[in-house]
């Protein structure tokens, strides 16, 4: 049975980046520069905050302050308490294109990756670097020879463990990496593949070549992943490294996340394409939602 699809924010430019946090969804919107929020039926939207250098994605430190990827100038900004954003780490020296999706844990460390080149001028694919910062500011790079490092989750993997899921748009997988208790980051294994990773590096062939382009990621209460298929019009929840459900969205699905009152709503950033040059002077960009049966998990 197709899923009924419902608007809850429309006429942006492309969204990416969707949190549930506090009743609100939150979500980035690239070419206007700002992080909106509103409640879940798209009433009471806010601005609340404006990055003039592309805001991507989003966390929140354990005392409550928002963290921002700024894209273009490769810096995490933070909200303070007076609304006032500053720099909270300045990750220039890791990045080789955008700086990218995020996610942050319970502690305040954030993980995040970056383009590894200027995707929208075609050039021809390089791999990308996975940047942990700490709730000081401090940033390491943890992984290196990622295949377009994208959305990002956290998963309990037993009763004492995590790992950080990250899915790689460009490499036709989803890898996980154990994380320690002072958030070190282990080797990286395959969570899910989809396809051979990429034989060679032009850019169109790469693209050609994708069976599930992974974008934005979440995870729910069952430690399945929801991921956005960028190239797919749809988003899929994963068991197993296997599809077992997929929201078909008939445009692009570039970002989910759950959330809602109980937990069991699922949102999708969508857009008739990702390319710059097509979205940003357009407003077409949709903030979607529908109803799934296995809620976030609890906290998230």
């Amino acid at each position: 049975m197709t899923p009924e699809l419902t608007v809850v924010l429309d006429k942006l430019s492309y969204l990416e980046g969707p949190r549930w946090h506090e009743g609100r969804v939150w979500v980035s919107d690239f070419y206007t520069h700002q992080v909106l929020s509103a409640l879940p039926n798209g009433s009471d939207p806010r601005v609340e905050a404006e990055v003039p250098t592309q805001p991507s994605g989003l966390g929140w430190l354990p005392d409550g302050r928002l963290l921002i990827v700024s894209m273009r100038d490769h810096r995490l900004l933070r909200r303070e308490a007076s609304g006032e954003l500053v720099v909270h780490a300045d990750l220039s020296e890791f990045c080789t294109g955008h700086l990218n999706d995020m996610v942050v844990d319970s502690a305040g460390r954030a993980y995040v990756g970056n383009f590894g080149f200027d995707l929208m001028a075609g050039d021809d694919m390089r791999t990308a670097a996975l940047v942990r910062v700490e709730p000081d500011g401090t940033a390491t790079q943890v992984a290196d020879d990622l295949y377009f490092p994208n959305g990002a989750a956290i998963i309990r993997n037993g009763s004492t463990g995590s790992d950080l899921v990250v899915a790689e748009t460009l490499g036709n997988r989803i890898s996980a990496f154990a994380l320690g208790a002072d958030g070190s980051v282990g080797e990286r294994r395959d969570w899910a593949t989809f396809g051979d990773p990429p034989a060679g590096r032009a850019f169109g062939e790469v693209l050609a070549a994708l069976v599930v382009g992974a974008d934005g990621i979440c995870a729910d209460a069952e430690g399945a992943v929801w991921a956005a298929d960028a190239l797919g019009n749809r988003a899929v929840r994963i068991v197993g490294g296997e599809i077992v459900q997929t929201v078909d969205a008939g445009t692009g699905v570039f970002a989910v996340t759950l959330g809602g009152d109980d937990g069991h709503t699922l949102f999708l950033c969508t857009a008739p394409s990702f390319a710059e040059h097509e979205r940003r002077d357009t407003r077409d960009a949709v903030l979607l939602a529908t109803r799934v049966e296995v809620p976030a998990t609890i906290g998230s």
